[in-house]
């Protein structure tokens, strides 16, 4: 695993240094894998060397793809942010919910599946999509007896998911 992490941070490098555009990164912080005060030094350490123009601290904020994928603490996140803002030009947080402004094509169907083939999206936003369409409930419903949606929870939310495509087979 480590000869692994190694190949991949010797490639973002490698891209970092031949890239001639404006670089950001997006560091994804997971309750007890990277969130320590050590692991914020190294990710500071390593960000400095890539001298990106923006620096992303990210958190699950959707279900994720393990169910055992937990944000982690506000101290910790903290911790992430100050060690990092100390050493490079800008630093920003990525933890909330990214809001509901999704474009609708007028087709809600087609539209819900494109939009959660990309990203989950919470019951509330589907509401919107709906609204703004002037669409009712049923079309949700359709897809999701189709099994192509599906419905999860995460953090308190519901969330509607593409069906991976061998599941809606089934």
């Amino acid at each position: 695993m480590q000869q692994e992490l190694k190949k991949v941070l010797n490639g973002i490098t490698a891209f970092a240094a031949s890239f001639s555009g404006e670089l950001t990164t997006e560091t994804m912080l997971v309750k007890g894998v990277n969130d320590t005060e050590r692991d914020a030094e190294q990710v500071a350490d390593f960000l400095c060397t890539l001298n990106p123009d923006t620096a992303y601290i990210s958190i699950p904020t959707r279900p994720p793809a393990e169910e055992w994928v937990r944000p982690p603490a506000e101290d910790a996140i903290n911790r992430f942010y100050q060690a990092l803002s100390n050493r490079l030009k800008r630093v920003e947080y990525l933890i909330g919910y990214e809001g509901n402004a999704f474009a609708s094509t007028g087709n809600v169907e087609q539209d819900l599946l494109s939009i959660t083939a990309v990203h989950p999206m919470r019951e509330e936003a589907v509401q919107e999509l709906l609204a703004r369409a002037r669409a009712d409930w049923s079309g949700v419903d359709a897809l999701v007896s189709q099994g192509q949606l599906t419905i999860t929870e995460y953090e308190g939310n519901r969330y509607f998911m593409r069906s991976l495509p061998e599941r809606s087979r089934a």
